[in-house]
């Protein structure tokens, strides 16, 4: 797999024409199960066939239990420098419902680790809305957290997919999704206290303290141009999305016989339009309404002109300067509203 995306690597040098980068992520899965030295031969090729700027962000998702101080020193030295924590729970009892291999105390005493290791910049991923899941637990949750001071924090809600463990409990009756209401309430409350305790909320699912951007993501929200390597990667180039087979033999099998298995989605005018909305009214700095229009013709105060009015009038939304912001009201209901200004030719 490894050599497969090497020579993925080498294959795809020109699909962007960017000078330099300064984001390098390691994840869609659990990369912190590779040896360093199959990171070390992934990131050696990055820096072969690429410019990389000086103070890059390079970051690596890690289980807790994949990070002992061995593993940590090594991947500090050769580059990483950023760690994007799957924590999901400071509980034992949902960690347990959540099937996660590590405990509470493993959660706790890597991060410890991490930053005797010299980490200064670490994310934590946590999940709300999960069945059982008390608004004291929550707390809980987060209180640790904050107590641990990370300086990035993101929070999703338990997705329940068709074909999933959680699924198959679902149809069963074994698993009750949380309503609405619960999940909105949940929302509520880890804002406000998040936020208490000096964590800023620039996107929808992702907060930070002084100013720790995820740079990584948010190049995606500001719709900057990415390569993705790897099964299932995808990849943009300010046209088209490719996306590679998720099937880990096709892949290695192409990739042997100098082939890049993806499909090639075609971006209608209005479909990037619309991801431009998406994506940036989700963050902090909103949808510029000026460059929606230049780069995809698409005038979104004249063509929604009823629907942003009432949205005003609702206060789910703010117009100042040629920009479109969602209020705080809003953020409870950002995909309906994302939803309601599409461009629907």
């Amino acid at each position: 797999m490894i050599d497969a995306i090497c020579k993925e690597l080498e294959l795809r040098k020109t699909y962007l024409s960017i000078a330099s980068f300064d984001s390098i992520y390691f994840g869609g899965g659990t990369p912190s199960l590779l040896t360093i030295d199959e990171l070390n031969k992934v990131l050696d090729k990055i820096y072969c066939l690429f410019k990389i700027t000086e103070k890059a962000e390079i970051t690596l998702e890690a289980n807790p239990d994949d990070l002992s101080m061995e593993k940590l020193l090594a991947l500090k030295d050769f580059g990483i420098n950023r760690l994007s924590i799957g924590v999901q729970s400071f509980q034992n009892k949902i960690l347990t419902l959540l099937n996660r291999a590590h405990s509470a105390q493993e959660a706790v005493k890597c991060i410890g680790l991490a930053r005797e290791a010299g980490f200064d910049q670490i994310s934590l991923d946590l999940i709300f809305s999960i069945p059982g899941q008390s608004d004291h637990d929550l707390m809980e949750d987060l209180q640790q957290a904050i107590a641990l001071y990370p300086e990035h924090i993101s929070v999703y809600g338990l997705t329940i997919e068709e074909k999933t463990v959680f699924g198959n409990w679902l149809k069963k009756g074994r698993f009750l999704p949380v309503s609405d209401e619960a999940s909105a309430s949940q929302f509520e409350l880890l804002i406000a206290t998040l936020e208490r305790n000096g964590y800023e909320q620039y996107e929808v699912s992702n907060f930070c303290r002084n100013e720790h951007y995820a740079r990584h993501n948010t190049s995606y929200w500001k719709n900057i141009t990415y390569l993705g390597v790897g099964p299932g990667a995808h990849s943009y180039n300010g046209i088209d999305r490719q996306h590679n087979v998720a099937n880990n033999h096709l892949y290695m099998k192409s990739l042997a016989q100098n082939i890049v298995p993806f499909d090639l989605e075609h971006i209608s005018q209005a479909s990037r339009a619309n991801e431009f909305i998406m994506t940036s009214l989700r963050t902090k700095w909103g949808c510029n309404l000026h460059t929606l229009h230049s780069l995809f013709g698409y005038d979104l105060l004249a063509g929604k002109s009823g629907t942003i009015e009432r949205l005003k009038n609702e206060k789910l939304v703010l117009v100042n300067d040629n920009m479109l912001y969602l209020s705080k009201k809003g953020i409870f209901l950002a995909d309906d509203i994302i939803a309601d200004l599409f461009w629907i030719p």
